[in-house]
């Protein structure tokens, strides 16, 4: 899967874990999938997962990971990847965006990216196997990258990565059904339910779209108007939302934490988030007992190399190189609470506010 600030790979098999422990729960939303990783790992464990984002490309990494079933689409998934990795390079507009005038990608790569997603574009697949295929080529242009991890800039030397070839994988599809919606979670909130929802809002004012503009640009292929040095698409400046707002996210979660349709709620924050928490273990008190889980992480790499300018000189220091990632569990029944303190050590978890550190030496994008 893509290099995603705020990914959660490492905790995906806790959560999985968690999820086992809820009584009678078989169906869960995740409510804002990003890379979709949860949703693929609740699949994964059997779960009947439905995945949102109001990201196009985190909907197509949805429909890849969680709506499509791996018995009805490897093969033919299979077959058109190896046809797109015989195409010979094509440049035109995405190469002259993000290889001449930004330089995200080599030129020979970049060629190809554009040629093979303009035969995707082209060939009239059923979405689903589309979605598969745009998953494909994301992920490979993803490997073959010259950032940090996210596209608010480019490294002023290029990425040894970067000067791979390209080429396309078949994403790792689970069998058996799931579906994926691309709507504002604030909207999907009150149209999905489910035995337990999952949410893991953003944390700060930095938006998806603007860190992962790229792959926006590559799912929807339309060639917009774009601004600045890293070259983003415009609606990063006119697109909202309450979650990346100070003053807006915990109105925003009051919000859907009011309209949710669930018997458990799982919430996934980090301790650079806009919402303490205590404040957000008050906030889902309203919904039933709260169980939390902290552990200790490494942050993402761009966090030790400091700050840099659009020219390329240092101008801030590195930030701190850890932070905490919280997981808050409402489980409404006795049951599911004794499940989970029973499969996890006595100190780890406690009802209300407790502090507990588990070290991980990876970073979790």
């Amino acid at each position: 899967m893509i290099k995603y600030l705020g990914s959660k790979r490492l905790l995906v098999p806790t959560i999985v874990e968690l999820a086992s422990c809820l009584k009678d729960t078989q169906t869960a939303v995740d409510l804002f999938s990003g890379t979709a990783r949860v949703g693929h790992g609740l699949k994964a464990a059997g779960f009947h997962v439905t995945a949102n984002d109001h990201n196009s490309y985190a909907f197509a990494l949805a429909t890849c990971y969680v709506q499509a079933d791996r018995d009805k689409l490897e093969k033919k998934a299979t077959s058109c990847i190896a046809k797109l990795n015989e195409l010979p390079g094509k440049e035109g507009w995405f190469t002259e965006i993000y290889c001449r005038q930004a330089r995200y990608f080599q030129a020979k790569n970049g060629a190809r990216i554009e040629a093979i997603r303009n035969a995707i574009a082209q060939a009239g697949h059923p979405k689903i196997l589309e979605n598969v295929l745009l998953v494909s080529l994301m992920e490979a242009a993803d490997r073959v990258d010259s950032t940090t991890g996210v596209q608010m800039a480019y490294l002023k030397s290029w990425a040894e990565r970067s000067y791979n070839p390209l080429a396309l994988r078949v994403p790792k599809l689970v069998p058996g059904p799931g579906k994926a919606y691309c709507m504002e979670a604030e909207v999907a909130v009150r149209k999905l339910s489910a035995d337990l929802i999952y949410l893991d809002p953003p944390y700060n004012q930095h938006k998806y779209l603007g860190n992962y503009h790229i792959w926006e640009t590559l799912t929807l292929w339309d060639e917009p108007e774009v601004y600045g040095i890293a070259r983003k698409r415009i609606d990063c400046r006119e697109r909202k939302s309450r979650f990346n707002s100070k003053p807006g996210i915990l109105p925003a979660m009051e919000t859907l934490v009011r309209n949710i349709k669930a018997r458990h709620i799982i919430v996934s924050f980090n301790n650079e988030g806009r919402i303490s928490p205590e404040a957000m273990i008050e906030l889902l008190s309203t919904r039933g007992e709260v169980l939390t889980l902290r552990f200790d992480y490494k942050r993402y790499v761009g966090a030790k190399i400091g700050i840099y300018n659009p020219k390329g000189k240092k101008v801030g220091r590195p930030g701190r190189l850890r932070n905490n990632e919280y997981l808050f569990v409402v489980a409404q029944d006795a049951g599911s609470r004794r499940a989970i303190r029973a499969r996890f050590p006595a100190d780890l978890l406690e009802t209300g506010w407790q502090h507990h550190t588990i070290s991980r030496s990876s970073a979790t994008n």
